[in-house]
């Protein structure tokens, strides 16, 4: 994993480089001089006829949505998010504001700007469909999808992602029960408490997995906690840190089947307290 790091933290130091004498600010549209040369010759091809912006700079933007929605991402959580160093994420978050890609305030964070809001739904939107079609179509695990929308997701035209999202009848979650923003740039409403909040003897509806790590997909799906599974809270034990949950009502064989989970994982297993 350091040398994962390592290895993109040298990366995203030379494509700063050598943007670094390319001017930030727009004559036409938020982001020129943020655009990957590599994607030139595709560019032509999109079609809004805007100059495709780096994949670094879209893992940014895309990273910013995902962690704050409308809010503010700290440095801290967004160089955590990507894995990169916190100067490193500064000297970017800095960039972009000139760009007025984000709103940056130094010691606190970012939040998106309109412009650079667009771009991150655009970015998400294509992923998200592709991780739809990966699972649905292809047969993948949806512990496999991530890395595989991640380098898809800066080659795909908007064209493509549309007749995608026609193909799939325009889905409105992904397998982890993220909303895949729609065309329009709104964003389907989803429920968010966590399953660790939930009172003994309640009944919840799983709807979403706040991770990306593959082990923790892995181990969830194993055990058939996935959006739509619902579970009641039978025990916890003393000190409140493993909770003692009974599958109830699902179509998917796990009904009556008892199942422990730490508080740590519960906590990014978001849903509803259902009203019985």
């Amino acid at each position: 994993m350091a040398k994962e790091h390592k290895a993109a933290n040298a990366a995203e130091a030379n494509e700063t480089a050598a943007d670094a004498g390319a001017p930030l600010a727009s004559d036409r549209s938020a982001g020129a001089g943020l655009t990957d040369p590599a994607d030139d010759a595709a560019a032509q091809h999109k079609d809004d006829g805007a100059a495709r912006l780096s994949s670094s700079v879209g893992d940014y933007l895309k990273a910013i949505w995902l962690l704050a929605g409308d809010g503010v991402a700290g440095t801290g959580e967004i160089a955590r998010e990507l894995g990169v160093t916190a100067p490193s994420v500064t000297a970017m978050l800095s960039k972009m504001s000139g760009a007025e890609l984000v709103a940056y305030e130094p010691y606190r964070g970012a939040s998106l700007t309109p412009a650079g809001r667009r771009e991150a739904l655009r970015l998400v939107r294509r992923h998200l469909l592709l991780e739809m079609f990966m699972v649905t179509q292809l047969g993948f695990g949806w512990d496999e999808v991530h890395e595989e929308a991640e380098l898809m997701e800066h080659v795909v035209s908007d064209v493509f992602a549309e007749r995608l999202a026609k193909h799939l009848d325009d889905p409105e979650f992904d397998p982890h029960g993220y909303p895949i923003p729609r065309a329009d740039g709104s964003v389907p409403v989803a429920p968010t408490m966590p399953l660790a909040e939930l009172a003994l003897g309640r009944r919840f509806r799983v709807h979403r997995l706040m991770t990306r790590d593959r082990a923790v997909l892995a181990y969830l799906e194993s055990r058939t906690v996935e959006p739509g599974a619902e579970l009641v809270l039978r025990s916890l034990e003393p000190g409140g840190n493993l909770l003692h949950l009974e599958f109830v009502g699902i179509g998917n064989g796990a009904r009556g089947r008892k199942l422990a989970l730490s508080r740590e994982l519960a906590s990014l297993v978001l849903g509803e307290n259902l009203v019985e």
